[in-house]
């Protein structure tokens, strides 16, 4: 296993990896509406924060030469699941045609008081 890590997205917050990867798998750690730069957009709508979130993701995979087609799996994490519709519609932009398995659950509250947090697992083959 081995760490990645690009100035594309933000950087970690903490004792963790934007991702790792073995020869197979790609695993980001969950991304929250931060810009590259650390602007945290939780001000913004729910919908504003996925793309956010969802672009941190790409830039991830992009750095280890994947792109969103390779994802198989995300979790999103919502503090409030009324939020769905809107989180979707954005998401859908993402995964349009071939859309990854994804688990989309209400928590208690997200770090630093985003609305979303999501993560992805791809395949690196």
């Amino acid at each position: 296993m081995r760490t990645v890590s690009t100035d594309d997205a933000p950087a970690a917050v903490g004792a963790y990896s934007q991702a790792t990867r073995t020869d197979d798998v790609l695993i980001t750690a969950g991304q929250l509406p931060l810009t590259a730069d650390g602007d945290l957009l939780d001000d913004e709508s729910v919908g504003d924060q996925t793309r956010q979130c969802l672009e941190n993701v790409a830039a991830i995979l992009e750095a280890e030469g994947l792109s969103m087609d390779d994802v198989l799996k995300t979790t999103v994490f919502l503090d409030d699941i009324d939020d769905f519709e809107e989180f979707n519609e954005v998401y859908s932009e993402f995964f349009d045609e071939e859309p990854p398995a994804r688990s989309a659950v209400e928590v208690g509250r997200v770090p630093k008081g985003a609305a979303i947090e999501i993560e992805a697992i791809a395949a690196a083959e």
